[in-house]
C-alpha cells in the first residue's frame, strides 16, 4: 500500500480540482515509465483523479501521463456542451478582454509559459509540478475595460489551470511606494478610504460587466466558491465561451475580481476535492532537503508576491495553505483577516476565519506564543511543514539577514562559519520597531550553527534567508502559527 502511494506520487501529484466520473481499474503509466493500477475517478481542467484498490484517491496532471493514458482519458473537460457564444471567433472575444488572451486552442491545453509571454506576466513561482505567474500592472494596462491591479495565472506541468484578476480593491488602491522591504514605507490611508474604494469598485464592476455583456450577452448569476459568504463563497456573474467560464465577482468593500476557469469547474460551483493526509504527508516529506552542511530546509513551497502593499499575512497564509492542499487566495484571505486599507492584518482573525475551511480540507492549525525554541521548530520542519512567524522586520534585521544569506553561499568551512555567526550574533543588537510588523514562513534550520531559514512573501529573491536564533528572538513578536496535519 505504501509502495503504491509512492508510485502515484512519483507520477506527479497536483492539488487541482476533480469531478465525478467512473471507470474500470487499469495500468496508468507516466512519461518516465512508472506504473500503477488504478481507476479513473474524475477529470477537471488539466487534472485527473485516480483511485487505488484501497480506496485512496490521488489527483495529478493529465500531461504527466503517457500518450496512451491521455488518449484513454480523452480529456473530457475539453468536450464541453455547445453554447450560444461558441461560434464567436477568439479575436472577437479578445476585443472584450482587451488583451490577446484567447486563441483557437483552449487556454487549458495551452502552454502557460507561452500565454504568460504573450500577456507579459512574469513568473512568480515554480515547484515540481505547479507554477504561477503574476503581474502588478501599470496604470495603462487594461482588461475588460478596467485596470487590473493584479493579473495572476496558475498552471500545472505548464498547462494553464485558471486566471485570477483583481481590479479595484482596498489593498492596491492604498498600496505602498515600493515592494519587498520598502512596503513598510507607505502613506496613511485617507479618511475617505471606504468611499474611494466603493466608487472605484462600482466603476470597475460596471465597466467589466458592460464589456462582457456587449460581446457575450447577459450573464447568469450563480453562487461560486467554498467557505462562508464572507470568506470565499460569492454571487458571481458568469459568461461561457468554448469551455471557458468568465466569472465576475464583488466582495463588498473589499475587491472586484474576475476568474477564468473551465466550465466544468464553474458547473461544480468552484468546489475542490479533498486530498488525504496520507498524500499530503508524503508530499511534504518528499520536499524536505537535508544538506551536507546540516541545513534542513523545506523546498517546493509556492511563492506569492504580495506586491507593493501590506498583505504579508494574507500572502503568507496563502502560501502555507496552498502548500498543504487548501485552496487560498490572498485577496480573499485579506477579507477574512479584516485587512486595513493598504494592508495590516490580524493573523489570528484571519486564521480563525479560515478555520472551518482548513478543517474541511482535513488540515489543522496550531497557534502559540513564546520564545524561539529550535526543538519546537524542528518538530514541524522535520515533517516538511513550515511555520508562520510574526516579527518586526526592521531595516537592521533585513540588512543582517541579507548579508548573512549572501555570505552563506560561499562558505566551505562550516566550523569557522559557526564561530563567526555565534560571535556576530552575541554582539548584534536588533531593536523592535512596532511600525514594521511582518509575518514570514520559517522553512528550515541548522542545529549546529543555531540558525533558522525563513521566506518572505516578496518574490523569489526572498524565498530563503538566514538568521541566527538569538537574533530572531530579538525581533520576534513571539507568535507562531502552523497549518498542518
Amino acid at each position: 500500500m505504501k509502495h503504491a502511494a509512492n508510485v502515484v506520487l512519483a507520477l506527479g501529484l497536483s492539488l487541482a480540482t476533480a469531478f465525478a466520473q467512473t471507470s474500470e481499474f487499469r495500468t496508468f503509466t507516466n512519461a518516465q515509465g512508472r506504473a500503477v493500477q488504478a481507476k479513473l475517478v474524475s477529470v477537471s481542467g488539466p487534472t485527473v483523479t485516480l483511485e487505488l484498490a484501497n480506496g485512496q484517491r490521488f489527483p495529478l496532471a493529465i500531461t504527466s501521463l503517457s500518450a496512451a493514458d491521455q488518449q484513454y482519458i480523452n480529456t473530457p473537460k475539453y468536450t464541453f456542451k455547445p453554447g450560444p457564444n461558441d461560434k464567436m471567433e477568439p479575436a472577437s472575444v479578445n476585443e472584450a478582454v482587451g488583451q490577446p488572451m484567447f486563441d483557437e486552442a483552449p487556454l487549458f491545453t495551452s502552454s502557460a509559459e507561452a500565454i504568460a509571454a504573450k500577456l507579459k506576466i512574469p513568473q512568480e513561482s515554480k515547484t515540481k509540478t505547479a507554477s504561477s505567474y503574476r503581474a502588478y500592472t501599470k496604470d495603462d494596462y487594461q482588461m475588460f475595460g478596467a485596470h487590473p491591479y493584479s493579473v495572476a495565472m496558475y498552471a500545472e506541468n505548464d498547462k494553464v489551470t485558471n486566471f485570477s484578476l483583481v481590479f479595484a480593491n482596498k489593498g492596491d488602491l492604498f498600496s505602498a511606494k515600493g515592494s519587498g522591504e520598502m512596503h513598510f514605507d507607505k502613506d496613511t490611508p485617507p479618511a475617505e478610504a471606504a468611499k474611494i474604494v466603493k466608487t472605484a469598485m462600482d466603476k470597475d464592476l460596471a465597466a467589466i460587466a458592460g464589456a462582457l455583456t456587449k460581446k457575450l450577452g447577459e450573464p447568469q448569476k450563480e453562487r461560486f466558491g467554498e467557505g462562508s459568504n464572507k470568506i470565499g463563497r460569492l454571487t458571481v456573474q458568469r459568461w461561457d465561451w468554448r469551455g471557458h467560464s468568465i466569472l465576475l465577482a464583488e466582495a463588498p468593500g473589499e475587491y472586484v475580481g474576475v476568474q477564468i476557469v473551465t466550465t466544468a469547474f464553474a458547473d461544480a460551483g468552484g468546489k475542490v476535492e479533498d486530498t488525504t493526509d496520507k498524500v499530503i504527508r508524503a508530499q511534504a516529506l518528499a520536499n524536505l532537503e537535508k544538506r551536507a552542511n546540516g541545513d534542513v530546509v523545506i523546498g517546493d513551497i509556492p511563492m506569492v508576491d504580495q506586491g507593493p502593499k501590506g498583505y504579508c499575512a494574507p500572502a503568507t497564509a496563502e502560501r502555507a495553505m496552498r502548500y498543504l492542499g487548501v485552496p487560498a487566495d490572498m485577496y480573499i484571505l485579506a477579507n477574512a483577516g479584516e485587512t486595513n486599507f493598504g494592508g495590516g492584518t490580524s493573523v489570528s482573525t484571519l486564521l480563525e476565519g479560515m478555520a472551518p475551511q482548513i478543517r474541511n480540507k482535513r488540515r489543522s492549525f496550531d497557534a502559540w506564543q513564546g520564545e524561539f525554541k529550535l526543538k519546537e521548530i524542528a518538530k514541524y520542519i522535520d515533517k516538511g511543514v513550515p511555520l508562520m512567524w510574526c516579527l518586526y522586520s526592521t531595516d537592521k534585521f533585513n540588512e543582517t539577514a541579507n548579508k548573512r544569506t549572501k555570505e552563506r553561499k560561499t562558505v566551505t568551512e562550516w566550523a569557522a562559519w559557526k564561530t563567526k555567526v555565534t560571535g556576530e550574533s552575541a554582539n548584534n543588537s536588533l531593536p523592535k520597531d512596532r511600525e514594521s510588523g511582518h509575518i514570514v514562513l520559517i522553512i528550515g534550520y541548522n542545529k549546529d550553527t543555531n540558525e533558522i531559514a525563513f521566506s518572505d512573501s516578496w518574490g523569489e529573491r526572498y524565498k530563503e534567508r538566514w538568521i541566527t536564533l538569538p537574533e530572531a528572538e530579538q525581533v520576534s513578536q513571539q507568535r507562531f502559527y502552523v497549518v498542518g496535519f
